[in-house]
């Protein structure tokens, strides 16, 4: 017994070696490349950077570059994961300033969506280091340019953490308005990655705002749509939603068998920062069913580990807790946790962030104001103009019946008098036009029967999915192109796809690609995925890698290997 213990041990130490090594590869990689950057090693060091990415399973794809490739591409897109790597490994700091460095390259390019991806990471790196402030700054940022493409996906995760930065602030009245705005927009664009995200949003938001019961049915529908979708660490995020829940409805022995579930499971796969949130919950649990003694441990650990990230705000509830449970042990260690918790808690919430915060609130509640007034407008405007031609309908109506019967009834007048006369002639010639009208309907069929609107929108659609297909095996794939081979102008051509599809050029061309993307994963196995991108029209690996993770919510390869 004493033998495979020490085994364990050994394979656990060799582990922590390995990842340690690898981790530092990464950093020593990346020094490297910043010391060369006015060096004509700036290459060599940038594709070094990207294979110990690579190395150390962060990449699905190795990422090569040559001398085409501009010194200030090769900077943004470097500096870009290494922020994505540092946020990964839960040093926010070091994520902030790679991410402000990748920032300033992508704004004096033309690559929008690089440039939102980054205000993204930029926005959740400062939550997670509570700068609310700034990370409203970017968030509002992100979704101007994402509401600008048209992409429903990075539509509704802008919506999600903006609300995410509200709820932050303890002002989940704030938070309410964009986490249901966005899951309307997952819904409708039917994303059941995003959807799943919002919902567990949505349940912390209601949690807050002491709605319990709303929140746990949040809870639910996202830890099943999770469970559904196969991915096991969202699906325990979603148990440690639900035991809040539980917790607000004094369900404490429920809340504590999830999270005894999900406490070692984080602790296994390293990520500190809800292993300490659970460890929270736990300690709340615990004071609810009046045993404080065991809360207290749980707190600690969670004080420690937050403080050591840089989490401010959750370290402020776990000072909290643990005030609340040595009151009654230690009424002295009691007091300096409170006084920690009020430091904490006046650093978060000191009267100038308060006021910033309040004016980014006023800027962009005003910008959705008008948003939402200018929808009303427009539906009031539609109303009046259908009502207007039901009513010119209606009138022109009365009139032409009005008229057709007042003819009809000085004809009959004419016709009475000669209808004696008339009778015979009258009854061949209907006998005559009723046998051709017979053989006319004989020799028609069916075969001049007016197509609907249904079947020349499926024919426009059809043409546009066979332009948008023909584009990507070519490779040249944009909706000038695809306007242009379906003989029609730009603005036509928009126009005549919102109105079937109700998407954007863009958009559509997007979900086409996507779903091409899965096809050829789903089918191809023989395919790497570089050449996938290449058959999606994607002439750089890494864009393809990132719109098909803000799609699917997983990356090319964990896409592959989940299928498998």
């Amino acid at each position: 017994m004493r033998r495979r213990s020490l085994c364990i041990l050994l394979v656990a130490l060799s582990a922590i070696v390995f990842t340690v090594s690898a981790k530092a590869d990464v950093v020593e990689a990346l020094t490297r490349f910043n010391h060369s950057v006015r060096e004509s090693t700036m290459l060599t060091n940038a594709n070094e950077f990207f294979r110990q990415l690579k190395e150390a399973e962060f990449l699905d794809t190795l990422y090569v570059y040559t001398s085409s490739t501009p010194a200030d591409t090769l900077c943004e897109l470097v500096w870009y994961w290494a922020a994505e790597y540092f946020y990964d490994r839960q040093q926010y700091e070091q994520a902030r300033h790679y991410g402000r460095q990748s920032l300033a390259l992508f704004k004096q390019g033309n690559d929008r969506t690089g440039e939102s991806d980054c205000l993204n990471i930029l926005s959740i790196s400062c939550i997670r280091q509570s700068d609310f402030v700034e990370a409203l700054e970017y968030a509002q940022q992100c979704y101007r340019l994402d509401k600008a493409s048209g992409d429903a996906e990075r539509i509704a995760a802008s919506l999600n953490v903006i609300a995410a930065i509200y709820l932050s602030m303890d002002m989940p009245g704030d938070a309410e308005q964009y986490v249901l705005k966005g899951l309307q927009v997952a819904t409708d664009a039917d994303i059941p990655l995003r959807l799943a995200v919002l919902l567990g949003t949505a349940s912390e938001t209601y949690h807050a705002m002491g709605n319990n019961e709303q929140a746990l049915d949040y809870a639910e529908k996202a830890y099943h749509l999770e469970v559904q979708l196969g991915r096991e660490y969202k699906a325990m995020l979603r148990q440690s939603q639900r035991a809040s829940a539980l917790i607000g409805l004094h369900r404490y022995e429920q809340a504590l068998e999830l999270l005894d579930a999900a406490i070692p499971y984080f602790r296994a796969l390293g990520d500190q920062q809800s292993q300490a949130i659970c460890l929270n919950q736990r300690g709340m649990a615990l004071l609810g069913l009046n045993r404080n003694a065991e809360a207290v441990p749980c707190f600690r650990e969670a004080a420690a580990i937050l403080h050591q990230i840089g989490d401010k705000y959750n370290e402020m509830h776990s000072r909290k807790g643990l005030y609340e449970s040595l009151w009654d042990l230690q009424p002295d260690s009691a007091r300096q946790e409170l006084l920690r918790f009020n430091a904490l808690r006046d650093t978060l919430f000191n009267h100038a962030s308060a006021q910033s915060l309040a004016r980014y609130q006023a800027e962009f509640g005003n910008d959705w104001l008008r948003e939402e007034n200018d929808a009303e407008r427009a539906a009031k405007r539609r109303a009046i103009w259908a009502a207007v031609g039901i009513a010119l309908a209606l009138l022109l109506l009365t009139t032409a019946v009005w008229w057709l019967m007042r003819r009809r009834h000085r004809r009959q007048m004419a016709i009475n008098k000669k209808l004696n006369e008339m009778i015979e002639s009258l009854q061949a010639k209907y006998d005559e036009l009723s046998v051709r009208y017979d053989h006319a309907l004989q020799t028609k069929g069916n075969n001049d029967s007016q197509e609907d609107m249904a079947s020349a929108d499926r024919e426009f659609l059809a043409k546009a999915l066979s332009v948008i297909d023909d584009c990507l095996s070519k490779g040249q794939l944009d909706a000038d192109t695809v306007a242009s081979q379906m003989n029609m102008s730009l603005f036509q051509f928009r126009q005549r796809l919102t109105s079937v599809t109700g998407e954007t050029p863009q958009a559509f061309i997007t979900i086409v690609r996507m779903r091409r993307a899965r096809h050829l994963l789903d089918y191809h196995p023989e395919l790497n995925i570089s050449e996938v991108a290449q058959q999606c029209a994607y002439n750089d690996t890494p864009n393809f890698t990132r719109a098909f993770k803000r799609t699917f919510g997983i990356t090319p390869t964990q896409y592959q290997r989940s299928e498998k």
